[in-house]
């Protein structure tokens, strides 16, 4: 089978490790520990887990999360909450002040306030959530020092930094939820089209040129797409057209810039989004890209 260009890519990217999460285990005396990493373009965090929840998050630029069947785009107005167990993998789409919570959740709880499982259901996945500016000056606020650094954080410290965890925990909880994760298969052959269509979706408009990358023919492709994701490849490459004009957004491009940069015009791109979602594409990625709320293009 013929390699696409993100296994190429992939194979030139540097490495790193989890980012010592040892060194910030939560607590439910300390029940929220933040770090913050500086990380260039193309850098990858090796996939791996911890025993309790994550919150992801960007200062600047564009992160992509990978976990068990989906990939996320996260710009800086989103953070990604990853809940305990999940295997993920963090690639940096643009040089990114990583910003990395973890939360203690006790067990037989489930989010970031703790709820019982009963009632919390959907926090047992990954879930996109809005920042808020509060949300981010908080986070912003949060003690970083590992827990090998030699000098201790004093007692008033270590209040200031329980009250922050409060707040940030109650502001998680009803952060709002924004649906911009792609479905990923588990069949190879359709991986490795989804993987080359993440890494640069205009580059064919059809689903026959990206079958032909792959070897197979559209009409497997087609089936794949029903049998492992339950839709279409147009409607699965549209999920990942948004996720991609929201990161794009974040860089401050205008909508004909996004537009053109993903192989639309931009009354088709315009079309596209309000179908998909509901919405004009100013209010859609208004708030990334600070636009006037409800403007079009």
């Amino acid at each position: 089978m013929p390699s696409t260009p993100l296994l190429a890519a992939a194979a030139s990217r540097p490495v790193v490790s989890s980012i010592t999460p040892h060194l910030f285990v939560p607590t439910a005396a300390r029940p929220v520990r933040a770090k913050v990493r500086h990380l260039v373009a193309n850098t990858q965090v090796a996939p791996h887990s911890h025993p309790w929840a994550q919150v992801a998050m960007a200062d600047r630029g564009v992160i992509r999360l990978g976990v068990d069947g989906g990939s996320y785009l996260v710009p800086p107005s989103h953070a990604l909450w990853i809940p305990p167990g999940m295997v993920h993998a963090v690639t940096l789409v643009d040089d990114a002040d990583l910003r990395t919570l973890y939360l203690h959740v006790p067990r037989n709880r489930c989010g970031p306030d703790a709820a019982p499982l009963a009632q919390a259901g959907a926090w047992r996945g990954a879930r996109m959530l809005e920042v808020s500016p509060l949300l981010r000056a908080l986070v912003r606020e949060m003690p970083t020092d590992a827990d090998d650094q030699p000098t201790p954080t004093a007692a008033s410290g270590r209040r200031r930094e329980r009250h922050l965890s409060a707040l940030i925990r109650q502001e998680l909880a009803q952060a709002p939820t924004r649906r911009l994760g792609v479905d990923l298969p588990r069949d190879k052959r359709l991986r490795q089209l989804c993987e080359a269509v993440l890494a640069d979706p205009a580059r064919h408009d059809t689903l026959a040129a990206w079958a032909r990358d792959t070897g197979a023919s559209p009409r497997t492709v087609a089936r794949l797409f029903r049998q492992e994701l339950a839709t279409s490849f147009t409607q699965w490459r549209q999920q990942v057209v948004l996720a991609q004009a929201v990161s794009l957004a974040a860089r401050e491009l205008s909508i004909a810039q996004i537009a053109a940069e993903l192989g639309y015009s931009p009354s088709a791109f315009s079309a596209m989004v309000r179908r998909s979602v509901g919405q004009t594409a100013g209010r859609f990625l208004g708030k990334a890209a600070g636009a006037r709320p409800g403007a079009e293009p």
